[in-house]
């Protein structure tokens, strides 16, 4: 399947390989020895598709990026209340491994630095190290939607090593924030840390916060909504250690970076977003993982201050012409045909802004759609914002589809989404009522699937169905009264209080009939070749009290008032079986004209 974020995705991968500035933490032995050019990006949607490029399976320590995930099951276990008391959420403007505390509350400034990790550490339920690992590995791994395990390896160079943690441990202690011996809490923080994931699992962790806590394939609630908010709003302000004012300001995505190499983002409402690359800048942030989530968030305009309104998918229904058919009055053989290949025609009801989380899940459905199809009505009346990325890409996606031979058509009334390209010659075609876009759709697949143009081709009169099949002395009783009009495009057929003429058998193009009440103009049906027009005018005797107008060059044959009573006194029997044509012939049309009124939604 093609798929133009993969191919965005893609790009971008290629462009950063080869940065090479930064280097591996050093400081821990198992991180010292990773492939410093290791690289991998996805992307992960509302609804859990996942892009991937580069070693996007490959696996290494979650590290500091743990710290949101225990916070919010430290705040789940505890409460709010409960962790404040212990934890700031205040950014620090120190490195992460800063041995210090608040000067005024003798707190931790924040839970993403360490002091603050080590603090949710211990406030995680369990009565021993293993139960609580336990529980954290298990919540974990809610979030990644797979069970994740723990690299003993790493582990054992954190423990050895991690001198640091536990003069900030002790320091916890000796001000009252541990209540038990640091080196029990340290033997949770440091298994946390040693978790594995892979750059998939992060995207996947990422986009279950970014759905508020549900986790975007398993639907399973991880975590509570209002937990969710509160860790996303310290990911924001303390995240990224001392350059969070820098990555808000120019990314502007909650984030939280680890010494492993990955960075985890999160979209509110829309996606997740990860990078593993373990060279880091001096921030301790992965050089490559910075330039990637600043380059995706500026092309995509995925700053959280301009944020969709429309969560999941921006695809409110979708349905073809069988479910729901155009209102044109359509011969027994154009309905049958329908029938057959009126799937390869489908309408896709868009809503919400169409930024480019939305964008994605409507360019993603109609690529995947597009083999099966021939033509795409895009309904986009519900559509309240778009913006430059939805605009590329839809321009792309039009492209494709017009070499797969797939015609896209839009319906937009009141000109809210602007045109698709400046060359007028590539613009899709715009409707203003999405009847009218149905049955152009109807159109192209009659015209495709029939061999010819059903609204410009003619047909005998003796081949039209009201007539076909009669035997011949009824027959040539009717085609003798028969007086031929032609009309082109433009001309009135019948108007407004005229009174009746009779019964107009369209034998060639297509009549629409409307009507105009205060002083708007509705369509209400299409007449092609093979229907007949004015019935129930001719059968009552009444004037007009509809408009019809020839949309393009017109022949009918029209049996006039006048013979029709003249035959009814003379020929009851002939005027019978007209009659009863008729009735099933209208029959037919409002069992066509009543899928077109009841929605599939």
């Amino acid at each position: 399947m093609k798929s133009l974020v993969q191919d965005y995705i893609d790009g971008v991968y290629r462009d950063l390989t080869g940065e090479r500035s930064g280097s591996v933490a050093d400081y821990i032995p198992e991180l010292a020895v990773v492939d410093p050019d290791s690289f991998a990006i996805c992307l992960a949607t509302s609804d859990g598709y996942v892009y991937e490029a580069g070693d996007s399976r490959k696996k290494f320590a979650i590290q500091s990026i743990s710290k949101p995930f225990t916070y919010a099951l430290a705040l789940a276990d505890r409460g709010l209340a409960a962790v404040a008391t212990k934890v700031d959420v205040e950014p620090s403007g120190e490195p992460f491994n800063e041995i210090s505390l608040d000067p005024v509350t003798e707190r931790p400034r924040n839970p993403m630095i360490n002091a603050g990790a080590i603090t949710s550490a211990s406030l995680v339920a369990g009565a021993t190290v293993a139960e609580r690992f336990e529980r954290i590995r298990r919540f974990y791994s809610r979030f990644a939607g797979r069970e994740l395990t723990l690299n003993e390896s790493m582990f054992e160079s954190e423990d050895r090593t991690g001198n640091r943690n536990r003069a900030i441990g002790y320091l916890l202690r000796e001000y009252g924030i541990l209540e038990e011996d640091p080196q029990t809490t340290l033997g949770v923080y440091f298994r946390q840390c040693s978790i594995e994931v892979d750059c998939r699992d992060l995207s996947l962790m990422a986009a279950t916060l970014a759905d508020s806590g549900v986790h975007p394939v398993s639907g399973d609630r991880v975590l509570d909504a209002g937990l969710n908010e509160r860790v996303l709003s310290v990911m924001t302000t303390c995240g990224m250690y001392n350059a969070a004012g820098d990555w808000v300001t120019e990314v502007g995505l909650p984030a939280k970076s680890g010494v492993g190499g990955g960075i985890l983002a999160v979209l509110p409402g829309q996606l997740g977003l990860a990078v593993f690359s373990p060279r880091l800048d001096e921030h301790g942030n992965s050089v490559r993982g910075v330039r990637s989530c600043r380059r995706i968030s500026k092309d995509l305009e995925l700053h959280f201050m301009h944020v969709s309104r429309a969560a999941r998918s921006a695809v409110r229904a979708s349905y073809d012409v069988i479910d729901r058919p155009s209102r044109r009055r359509r011969s027994p053989a154009e309905h049958d045909l329908l029938l057959r290949v009126g799937q390869r025609a489908r309408i896709y009801e868009l809503h919400g802004d169409l930024l480019f989380a939305g964008a994605e899940s409507v360019v993603r459905k109609l690529t995947l759609d597009a083999d099966e199809l021939d033509v795409i009505v895009l309904d986009i009346r519900g559509v309240d914002e778009t913006a430059a990325v939805t605009r590329t890409m839809m321009r792309t996606v039009r492209d494709w589809l017009r070499a797969d031979g797939v015609e896209a058509v839009i319906v937009d009334p009141q000109s809210t989404v602007l045109e698709l390209d400046p060359d007028p010659a590539k613009r899709l075609r715009h409707f203003g009522d999405l009847n009218e876009a149905v049955g152009y759709a109807e159109d192209v697949l009659l015209a495709r699937h029939a061999g010819a143009d059903a609204q410009a081709r003619a047909i005998p009169i003796r081949d039209h169905p009201l007539l076909s099949g009669l035997p011949p002395e009824q027959l040539e009783a009717i085609v003798t009264r028969l007086v031929p009009h032609t009309y082109d495009a433009g001309d009135s057929v019948v108007r407004s209080g005229d009174p009746t003429q009779g019964l107009f058998l369209i034998t060639a193009g297509p009549v629409e009939v409307s009507v105009e009440l205060a002083g708007t103009r509705h369509h209400l049906s299409m007449f092609t070749a093979g229907t007949t027009f004015g019935v129930a005018y001719a059968v009552a005797g009444r004037e007009y009290d509809v408009d019809a107008t020839a949309q393009g060059e017109v022949a009918a044959m029209v049996l006039p008032a006048p013979a029709i009573a003249e035959l009814t006194a003379t020929a009851p029997d002939l005027m019978l079986t007209l009659m009863s044509r008729l009735v099933t012939g209208a029959f037919d049309h409002l069992d066509w004209v009543t899928r077109a009124l009841v929605s599939p939604s």
